[in-house]
């Protein structure tokens, strides 16, 4: 990321929530109404005229032309982990915890949220500017909702929660969306060494790429081209797992997998009737804290 800017990849799925938005109330999968706040000039326009139905085939031409298969895998990923969260929070879940929140408005959409605590831990960029966008559009930060600031590269999460008193032993849902695949496999080994320290019934509901996409991007549709244009925006991605080793890898930190999909896979479940291809080592999985685990990793 650069120095004085935010995520440009975070603004690119705000714009596909507000995309999403636009779309007719029996027809899309969600309601942003925050996420247009997100986005500059150009992006709010594109929303704004997606309403009419050539403008909006002829936007989503241009996406799936530039990035096969994200505008649906990130439409079909936000809602299967609303559902996810959603789910968590009917069992007992007592705060909610988004590393790498990017422009994640969960917390202020998602009526299950308004009354348990959110904790957002991210960039000072991008975290600064989600929380002066809240003051201007919304009028205040919510009141149920903490802004944390950290670089996961360079900082250490363990501080951050001694610094702020972070309360390991409420039954928490841990949201990582988007962000593995930007760190060092040691920063990544780091924070589920943190996350393991919750309490037990704990969920992490996390997403990561297929290593292929990094080892042979070729493999995938678009995949090379996506590479390099991340490289362009100094946000190129540096980790991955194989969907095969993930039981074993979590296992590491006291968690379990509960499931694990491709971005064709929950596509499948929420987008049955919008046929798309492309983004297919995009993968979001669950796992539940178990055991008692405390690591030196």
């Amino acid at each position: 990321m650069k120095a004085a800017k935010t995520s440009r990849t975070a603004q690119y799925m705000a714009f596909f929530r507000a995309l999403e938005t636009k779309r007719n109330a029996n027809e899309r999968l969600f309601s942003d109404p925050y996420a247009i706040h997100f986005i500059d000039f150009k992006l709010r326009l594109a929303v704004r005229l997606s309403q009419y139905p050539f403008i909006r085939k002829y936007i989503n031409d241009i996406i799936n032309k530039k990035i096969p298969g994200a505008l649906s895998s990130g439409i079909a990923r936000t809602k299967y982990i609303d559902s996810l969260l959603e789910n968590s929070i009917s069992e007992g879940v007592k705060q909610v915890i988004i590393l790498g929140a990017g422009f994640d408005t969960r917390a202020v959409r998602l009526n299950s949220l308004k009354s348990i605590p959110v904790i957002e831990i991210d960039h000072p960029n991008t975290s600064n500017f989600k929380a002066e966008i809240y003051k201007k559009r919304i009028g205040k930060i919510p009141e149920n909702v903490t802004f944390l600031q950290i670089d996961f590269n360079k900082e250490d999460l363990n501080q951050l929660a001694l610094k702020h008193n972070l309360d390991f032993s409420k039954p928490t849902t841990i949201i990582w969306e988007g962000v593995t695949n930007y760190l060092t496999e040691e920063a990544v080994k780091n924070t589920f060494s943190f996350i393991s320290k919750f309490a037990n019934k704990s969920q992490i509901i996390f997403t990561y790429v297929h290593k292929d996409i990094l080892q042979n991007p070729n493999a995938f549709l678009g995949g090379q081209k996506l590479l390099e244009d991340l490289k362009n925006i100094e946000e190129h991605w540096t980790f991955g797992l194989f969907p095969e080793e993930v039981p074993s890898f979590l296992n590491l930190f006291g968690i379990k997998l509960l499931e694990d999909l491709g971005a064709d896979e929950y596509r499948n479940r929420f987008l049955p009737d919008r046929s798309e291809k492309g983004y297919e080592f995009y993968r979001t999985a669950i796992g539940i804290k178990e055991t008692h685990f405390s690591s030196m990793i």
